[in-house]
């Protein structure tokens, strides 16, 4: 069999806090354990504005699901990294490496912009880790590929939906995921990876983060279908072939027979 080129990375991240950090930043000399700091910032947030998620920079990846795409749109595999250790620094090293192995293919993500790099980003920087080809400093600035309009290098899904920030697109992942009839959100929903985390629930992140990014990769196949790429019946069959992929691998894992359970199709209005 011939081996098939990876055109594109579609990712996401789930991360948890680093409470040794937070208490050695936030609360010097009160000698409060990493738990007791990072529920006396989570206490502090939800009363200031309402919600207990602590900023990316004091966050660290506990669960980095990748999807390879082929190029012609097709889904290659869906790959946990680290998933047995979920080693903040193993994953990062992981997905920097293997961006590089696959020649720095497109990136593609909901909101990444956002997250997802600034938080690999900074990772990169905690771990020392040199990431030059997506630095690149010496290229044009419209050409590098942390460049904000740069879709070659990373297309954020979030950005393609809202014209790069100029609107609103509340309901996120799930609703634009709803919306073209697969799950979207399950049993699990972000805001409580840092307890499953907390409680050695590893397994539940990764399989949370795995429909996650299947639902991201069918959101991306519709962007394409509206940008022109691909038309309606070329995404249905590959949506198709997805189904039966998920559908051989859901006997191994049972998040993907979860997302299984929960699928749904499209329902064209002219039909």
């Amino acid at each position: 069999m011939v081996k098939r080129r990876t055109a594109r990375l579609i990712f996401d991240i789930e991360s948890a806090a680093d409470g040794d950090l937070i208490a050695k930043i936030r609360y010097p000399g009160e000698k409060l354990s990493p738990a007791e700091a990072v529920k006396r910032y989570r206490a502090e947030l939800l009363e200031q504005n309402g919600k207990d998620f602590i900023p990316y920079t004091f966050q660290l990846p506990v669960s980095l699901v990748v999807a390879t795409v082929a190029e012609d749109y097709s889904l290659i595999d869906l790959v946990a990294l680290d998933e047995e250790l979920s080693r903040p620094h193993e994953i990062v090293r992981l997905f920097w490496e293997g961006w590089r192995k696959n020649d720095q293919p497109q990136l593609v993500s909901f909101n990444g912009r956002g997250f997802d790099m600034p938080l690999l980003e900074v990772c990169a920087f905690r771990y020392g880790l040199g990431i030059p080809e997506w630095i690149a400093e010496n290229a044009r600035s419209y050409e590098q590929p942390r460049n904000r309009f740069n879709s070659a290098a990373h297309l954020d899904l979030h950005e393609f939906l809202t014209n790069s920030g100029a609107s609103r697109f509340v309901g996120g992942l799930s609703l634009a995921a709803n919306l073209i009839g697969k799950p979207g959100k399950l049993d699990v929903a972000g805001h409580m990876v840092q307890d499953l985390w907390d409680g050695g629930r590893a397994r539940e992140i990764h399989d949370y983060c795995r429909s996650d990014v299947l639902d991201t990769y069918f959101v991306y196949l519709r962007s394409r279908v509206v940008a022109g790429a691909i038309s309606i019946a070329d995404e249905q069959s590959l949506i198709e072939s997805a189904h039966t992929w998920v559908r051989n691998k859901a006997t191994e894992s049972p998040g993907l027979a979860r997302y299984l359970d929960a699928w749904g199709d499209w329902q064209s209005p002219w039909s």
